[in-house]
């Protein structure tokens, strides 16, 4: 939680500056209000873990995670109206971006239903948010993979072309003791991977009926994972192929914020 005080209090910094010189010069000091936090539309909430970080008397009504339909109240919060309408903007673009991702993570999620396949997130995340926003696909019902280049070993493209090959590569990289897990664009690349003794295979850019295929080549050999053009209209079939994961980088990149409004009214 500490990483994200520090991500708050960047935001803050970066918002506030020296002063809300508006709402400093046309509401009193005095005046108290409560603000509440509601859902324009359905979604799946993320980002509530943070209003604790930027409001102290706060009201939570759902958690990380929960469906809330259109209309509904989020959270309420307490405070000057000045301390308010200072720190909204912030708090809305936290709740509005985590909770689209969230939100798209489940349609995902959702079309995976009645197979075997999990939903996997990536590294195309925003830079600095990484943290955040694992934890909203996480809410929206995804697996994280990676958190970053540090913590697993996933040889792709361009670490077998600059080795030399996959057999090369995944030799290689088995010295460092880690689980190995290899990219392959075509069939003979997934041959050399499963020679070299690969437990857990990336197929890359292949259509549902070219992955299926070659899951049903693997035959349990591998744990299977599809990434690479992956869209809601695709990833059923790709689920229904009998793969283990599917990887989605459109899930952090391309998820539209989530529609949450912040109604404030004057409290004795």
């Amino acid at each position: 939680m500490s990483s994200f005080s520090e991500i708050v209090a960047r935001a803050l910094a970066e918002d506030i500056g020296s002063g809300d010189v508006t709402t400093a010069n046309t509401v009193p000091a005095t005046l108290r209000a409560e603000g509440t936090f509601f859902a324009k539309q359905d979604l799946v909430l993320a980002g509530s873990e943070l209003l604790p970080l930027i409001f102290s008397d706060i009201k939570m009504n759902h958690a990380d995670g929960d469906f809330v339909h259109k209309g509904e109240a989020l959270a309420t919060v307490r405070g000057t109206a000045q301390y308010l309408l200072t720190h909204e903007r912030v708090a809305l673009n936290f709740l509005q971006q985590l909770s689209g991702i969230a939100t798209l993570t489940r349609r995902y999620v959702e079309q995976t239903h009645g197979t075997k396949c999990r939903i996997l997130d990536t590294r195309k995340t925003t830079p600095g948010l990484r943290a955040l926003e694992k934890l909203a696909t996480k809410a929206g019902g995804a697996v994280n993979h990676r958190m970053g280049l540090y913590d697993a070993i996933l040889i792709k493209n361009n670490h077998i072309d600059l080795a030399g090959g996959v057999n090369v590569a995944v030799e290689l990289a088995k010295k460092s003791g880690l689980p190995v897990e290899c990219e392959v664009r075509n069939h003979e690349e997934l041959s050399e991977a499963l020679d070299a003794g690969v437990k857990r295979i990336l197929l890359d850019n292949m259509t549902p009926a070219e992955a299926a295929a070659e899951i049903q080549f693997i035959d349990g050999r591998a744990t299977v994972e599809i990434s690479g053009g992956v869209t809601l209209d695709t990833v059923r079939a790709y689920a229904q192929t009998g793969a283990d994961f599917i990887s989605v980088g459109a899930l952090t990149h391309s998820a539209p914020a989530a529609d949450i409004n912040f109604r404030i009214r004057p409290v004795a």
